[in-house]
């Protein structure tokens, strides 16, 4: 039997990093002393505790870690693919926002400028979509906006407060290169109202850095964009070709949202920094989804999130079938509409 400080110092991670991975499920030890609590492990583990080495160092998520070392070749191999794909785009991102910025640090350059033409009602409903999300924490005022990522044929729109983040699509004609504008809470509110209030089927917009306009039934609603330095949220997103989500489960949102609300609606308590706090448990089983209580056990997966993080997150997405996409305990968890792929919510676990 190995210590931790050997398998550490066999293995390249750190004693910290190991006893992570042991409260993530990822590499248990073999033993733990009921009287000292020491951990120990097996010459058996090493390899494995290399492979979660290496493939920590190349920034591969936890989930898919913990599927490596419960894995053979072929399935690490095809893990391994795929994290090699997410690493090329996210290089391919780098690039082209290095590009938008030695454009945005050369004066003598116009500001780039991109016109899209899109329906009222979609536009619509995406900034309902999102706007939940939006942060409030004054000493982080770039999370409260909406982030305008202008693609080829649609724009995202994109918001979160660092605990859930909402993402929507809007199909539109683009005429102009892609472009990023952060927009400010109330410049998106006053928009809304303008399209609550429109009679046009299609509104436009003129879209660039520093600057967003956008006309609805022929009057310009022209405002000034927030200096973008937004968290880069196309690493949450699911990559072409990657390891589809362990859990894909079915949801009445209606019913879903009427457990929640319940007066006797269960919950764990949990203590963090001083305080108590209410955590809803959700136990992912077979035949569907259940909200779980403080002595209740699941043979499926228990996975803890705010109740009213969820709550915003199902009003935002509507009435009817949903789907609730997760991979584990420590995993984010997606709350999806099964017809628009485009547009779903991600919400971060609490550790139970």
């Amino acid at each position: 039997m190995r210590s931790i400080g050997e398998l550490a110092r066999a293995s390249g991670l750190t004693v910290s990093a190991l006893r992570f991975y042991d409260s993530a499920g990822v590499l248990v030890p073999a033993l733990v002393d009921p009287v000292t609590g020491y951990r120990w492990y097996t010459d058996d583990q090493v390899m494995p505790a290399r492979l979660v080495a290496g493939l920590r160092r190349v920034g591969m998520p936890v989930p898919e870690i913990a599927t490596a070392v419960r894995s053979g070749p072929a399935v690490v191999h095809r893990l391994l693919d795929a994290h090699l794909r997410r690493l090329e785009d996210g290089l391919a991102d780098a690039r082209r926002e290095l590009s938008r910025i030695r454009t945005l640090v050369d004066s003598e350059e116009p500001t780039m400028s991109t016109r899209l033409v899109l329906s009222r009602a979609e536009l619509a409903r995406a900034v309902d979509a999102v706007r939940f999300a939006v942060g409030t924490d004054p000493d982080l005022p770039v999370l409260g906006g909406v982030l305008l990522d202008v693609e080829s044929d649609a724009v995202r729109l994109v918001a979160t407060d660092r605990h859930r983040l909402a993402l929507a699509r809007a199909a539109a004609t683009v005429d102009g290169p892609p472009v990023r504008a952060l927009l400010p809470a109330a410049t998106v509110d006053a928009i809304r109202l303008r399209l609550a209030a429109a009679e046009a089927v299609e509104v436009t917009a003129v879209v660039a850095a520093d600057r967003v306009t956008v006309t609805v039934d022929g009057t310009p609603l022209d405002a000034a964009t927030m200096p973008d330095d937004f968290p880069d949220y196309r690493r949450l997103l699911p990559r072409a070709g990657g390891e589809p989500p362990a859990h894909r489960i079915p949801v009445d949102a209606a019913a879903l949202r009427t457990a929640l609300r319940a007066p006797d609606a269960p919950t764990v308590a949990r203590e963090h920094d001083g305080r108590t706090y209410l955590v809803t448990v959700l136990g992912a089983e077979e035949d569907g989804l259940r909200l779980l209580g403080p002595d209740e056990s699941t043979a499926g997966v228990r996975v803890g999130v705010d109740g009213r993080y969820l709550l915003d997150a199902l009003d935002a997405a509507g009435d009817g079938q949903l789907v609730l996409e997760l991979d584990g305990p420590i995993a984010p968890l997606a709350v999806r509409s099964p017809a628009d792929e485009g547009t779903f919510s991600i919400l971060m676990p609490i550790r139970l």
